[in-house]
């Protein structure tokens, strides 16, 4: 059929002239562009509404009066961060109502660059999952970490140009976009005709100007109201993000009203497997917006017209003519439980289980990438000439940290030793890449971990190998534990190990969500009742953007201890 005969055929199906191969009768449309329900038929074709009004189908489903709402889009998601491979997370976010993602994959690129983007692409391309790409913009992040990969705008250029990319992820060295450099600004031109998204925490005033005037329009940072308004002034929109370690939509959605929600959308950022399974995905922050008063069609404006207008997507977002007929029934406003999905036009999901079937990607040029020089117990010794010292304070709920001033114990022989009532603990950054040697030593108080550590591969954004204990030796056994497993989570208490493997770039297994889920609450349970972890924090989660050196105030990275609001490396030790 040619496009001159598809788009009459579409006029005679919505006319009324031809019967439609699809129909959902007595339907309550929630209306995302009057801001109202309508009732009536939903008429699809070849994966498109048709029309909404009433008409005839070769198969007509009755709704019964249920709520029929556009498919959910998460506006700003890492995949990697589920820990399962995209095709493994379709089965598990679609049932839920998600339909489509825009997914930066910088974790992997830090890890394997190019051929990791590649292979994230690849993974989705028989998904009922709609996935479009932001290309990564900080591989590495900063240039004070080492990754596995270093990408420029050459390197991008091809990519750019493909239809399933967005634009530009975010740009997380705010520093470098205000100061103007150069290597930047190259990859800013590459998206001058699409998306740039933000990732500017604690920017103000002129440099918050200076951020956005090269076109960066979206920003999921903000943990405050202040910084939210200041944003929204100025024309961007805010993706108010509800992940596993940062959790802002209860203080941000105070900010949204009448007149601004429709700049907000809606995302999860990193979301681990259990969270996703327990709670949900975007439909659980929408019921989370509702709860905190939020009317339900502005919650659901946020989590799908807003997103598709914020990012060119013509056809997806709203229940329309023209749109593809991506749609979540739920019975209840309020509760919001999906109870079918369908991705254009085809029934993929009812009440939480998925009707289709998933299948791999080939995983060969993303495995074996932990690489790092033999760690010997002196290596991870903190020698200090003085016990008042810099510690990295973890604060609940947050990615962010504060920089504290402590008093340390020391041992006999100068070097720092965990104090039973003191709860100070060692953190150290291995780099995992190219077996350089480097380790970052540094400590770290409110973790709260007792007689054991914990030990990651994921460690944002370069993903070096992040450990945390309380003596050297379980940290030790951590670290040859999730080298052995070429990539994970490990958990050791006083010499036993407990471990996840996660082998794609030692971010992500190719097992079962439902899999990696319950193997990761079996570690988190040892985490929290065995070694006393904070309750007020994800320990894995958190653990692993403690390496992160682009949210404030403190970070660690393999090069060393790094001050986010001096943009630059600092002492453990205070200097009188």
């Amino acid at each position: 059929m040619t496009k001159r005969e598809r788009i009459k055929r579409r006029i005679d199906l919505a006319a009324g002239r031809d019967t439609l191969e699809l129909v959902l009768k007595n339907c309550r449309i929630i209306n995302v562009f009057s801001h109202e329900i309508i009732e009536g038929d939903i008429g699809i074709d070849s994966g498109k509404i048709i029309g909404i009004g009433y008409y005839k189908g070769q198969e007509e489903i009755d709704m019964n009066g249920r709520y029929v709402a556009p498919g959910l889009i998460d506006s700003h998601e890492h995949l990697e961060s589920a820990m399962v491979t995209p095709a493994q997370m379709s089965r598990v976010v679609v049932p839920r109502g998600t339909t489509t993602i825009i997914a930066d994959p910088h974790e992997i690129a830090n890890v394997c660059g190019l051929r990791g983007i590649e292979f994230m692409m690849d993974s989705v391309k028989e998904s009922p999952l709609n996935v479009f790409f932001m290309l990564p913009s900080c591989v590495p992040a900063t240039s004070f970490e080492t990754s596995g990969a270093k990408l420029f705008a050459k390197d991008l250029e091809e990519l750019m140009g493909r239809e399933n990319v967005l634009g530009l992820g975010e740009l997380m060295d705010f520093p470098g976009v205000i100061e103007g450099r150069e290597d930047i600004i190259d990859k800013m031109m590459l998206a001058q005709d699409k998306i740039i998204d933000g990732h500017g925490p604690i920017i103000q005033g002129n440099d918050l100007n200076a951020y956005i005037i090269g076109g960066i329009k979206t920003d999921h940072e903000c943990d405050s109201l202040s910084d939210m308004k200041a944003r929204l002034d100025r024309g961007m929109y805010i993706a108010i993000r509800e992940g596993s370690a940062a959790r802002n939509l209860k203080t941000l959605i105070q900010g949204v009203t009448l007149s601004n929600s429709r700049r907000c959308t809606l995302c999860t950022d990193d979301k681990n497997p259990e969270d996703i399974l327990r709670e949900g995905h975007i439909d659980y922050s929408i019921r989370k917006a509702i709860k905190l008063g939020i009317d339900p069609i502005t919650a659901i404006q946020m989590a799908t017209i807003n997103t598709a207008e914020c990012y060119y997507l013509r056809d997806i977002g709203a229940i329309a003519p023209g749109y593809d007929a991506d749609l979540i029934v739920i019975d209840d406003l309020k509760a919001f439980n999906v109870k079918e999905v369908y991705k254009k036009g085809v029934k993929v999901a009812e009440n939480g289980k998925a009707l289709f079937d998933v299948k791999e990607t080939q995983t060969d040029d993303v495995v074996g990438t932990v690489n790092i020089k033999p760690v010997a117990l002196e290596d991870l010794r903190i020698y200090l000439e003085s016990d008042i010292v810099n510690v990295i304070s973890v604060l609940p709920f947050s990615l962010v940290t504060e920089r504290n001033i402590r008093k340390v114990h020391l041992s006999k022989e100068g070097y720092f030793e965990k104090h039973k009532h003191i709860d100070i603990v060692k953190l150290a950054v291995i780099e995992r890449h190219n077996a350089t040697g480097n380790i970052g030593l540094g400590l770290v108080e409110n973790f709260k971990i007792k007689n054991g550590a914990i030990a990651s591969t994921i460690g944002h954004d370069s993903h070096n190998l992040i450990v945390i204990g309380d003596n050297d030796e379980d940290m030790l056994k951590a670290i040859n534990a999730v080298e052995a497993l070429e990539g994970g989570i490990a958990v050791v208490q006083n010499g036993q190990v407990e471990a996840l493997q996660l082998r794609i770039a030692g971010l992500m297994s190719d097992q079962p969500m439902e899999f990696v889920a319950s193997r990761l609450k079996e570690l988190l349970v040892m985490a929290r009742e065995s070694l006393g972890v904070n309750e007020k924090i994800d320990p894995f989660m958190t653990l692993s953007f403690l390496a992160l050196p682009v949210i404030p105030d403190i970070k660690l990275t393999d090069k060393g201890l790094f001050d986010v609001k001096k943009f630059d490396f600092i002492d453990i030790e205070v200097k009188e």
